[in-house]
C-alpha cells in the first residue's frame, strides 16, 4: 500500500489504551471474528518510496480493512494525485488481499497488492505487486522487514518492453512509554529499471513522530532519496522535504 511510515498507527495505540482502561469483565468477551478498521488523513505531500506523488501538493487518503479471525484480511486504501503519475488520473486506489499470521515471536504477513488509476484515458498504468514482510517486537520498539515485487507489466516500462520492479525495505518504531508520542525511521531500495525508479535504481529513507490524541495522530517526517526526478511542471519531486500528517483513525 503507498502510504507514508510515521511510526505506530494511531488505530493501534487506541486499542492499547482501551484494553488497559476496560473494565475487567470486558476480557471475557469473546473477540469479535470479523474486525474492520479504517483511516481517513491529510498530508503535505503523497511521498511514494521518497518520491512525491503530488508534485510536493497536499494529498487527501483514506482506507478500510476487513480482518478475519483466521488471519485472512481485504483492504482498500485510495489517495489524490497529480497528473504526471498515470497519464492525467488523479487518484489512486489501492486493491489488497492478504493473510498475517504468528509465528513464535514474528509476524508474518503476505498478500498482493493491485495499483489502480481511474481517469487514466485509457492508458496502461495498473500494476500488481505481491508482497511479503516480517515483524518482531522488542519492547517498546517494532522492526520490520519487506520486500515487494512488481512482476514484468507494460505499465511498468520505461521503453524497454515489460519491465519488473524489486523493493526492499526496513523500518523501525517505537512508543515512548507513558507518552502519546512515537517516532520512526525507514530505509528502502528500488531495484530497476521500470517506471517506479524511472530510470536506474534508488535509495529512499525517512525519520518520523507522531503525536496521538484519542483517534487522532499528527504526524511529521523527514524524507529523502538519492535520485534527482524532475515533475512536469519542473518540481524536483525527489528532493528532501518535510511532511506533515494528520490522521482519523476508526
Amino acid at each position: 500500500m503507498r502510504k507514508s511510515i510515521l511510526g505506530l498507527s494511531a488505530s493501534l495505540l487506541t486499542a492499547a489504551f482501551a484494553a488497559l482502561s476496560a473494565p475487567a469483565m470486558a476480557q471475557d468477551e469473546p473477540a469479535p471474528a470479523v474486525t474492520v478498521t479504517g483511516n481517513a488523513a491529510v498530508v503535505t505531500d503523497y511521498r511514494f518510496r521518497g518520491i512525491s506523488q503530488t508534485n510536493k501538493k497536499f494529498a487527501l487518503q483514506g482506507g478500510i480493512t476487513v480482518t478475519h479471525e483466521s488471519g485472512f484480511y481485504v483492504s482498500t486504501w485510495g489517495s489524490s494525485i497529480d497528473e504526471y503519475v498515470a497519464n492525467g488520473s488523479d487518484q489512486e486506489l489501492d486493491l489488497i488481499g492478504g493473510y498475517s499470521t504468528t509465528v513464535g515471536g514474528a509476524t508474518i504477513d503476505v498478500g498482493v497488492l493491485y495499483y489502480y488509476y481511474p481517469g487514466n484515458a485509457g492508458a496502461n498504468t495498473d500494476f500488481v505487486e505481491p508482497y511479503a514482510s516480517i515483524r518482531g517486537t522488542f519492547g517498546p520498539a517494532t522492526a520490520k522487514l519487506t520486500a515487494n515485487y512488481a512482476p514484468k507489466a507494460k505499465a511498468l516500462t520505461v521503453g524497454n518492453g515489460k519491465e519488473d520492479n524489486l523493493y526492499l525495505a526496513g523500518d523501525v518504531s517505537a512508543s515512548i512509554p507513558n507518552t502519546p508520542l512515537g517516532v520512526s525511521a525507514h530505509l528502502g531500495h528500488s531495484f530497476g529499471p521500470s517506471y517506479l525508479t524511472i530510470g536506474k535504481e534508488y535509495t529512499d529513507w525517512n525519520i518520523g513522530a507522531t503525536y496521538t490524541w484519542g483517534h487522532l495522530t499528527f504526524g511529521v517526517s523527514y524524507v529523502d532519496t538519492d535520485k534527482s526526478l524532475y515533475s512536469t511542471a519542473g518540481h524536483n519531486i525527489s528532493k528532501a522535504g518535510v511532511v506533515g500528517s494528520l490522521t482519523a483513525s476508526f
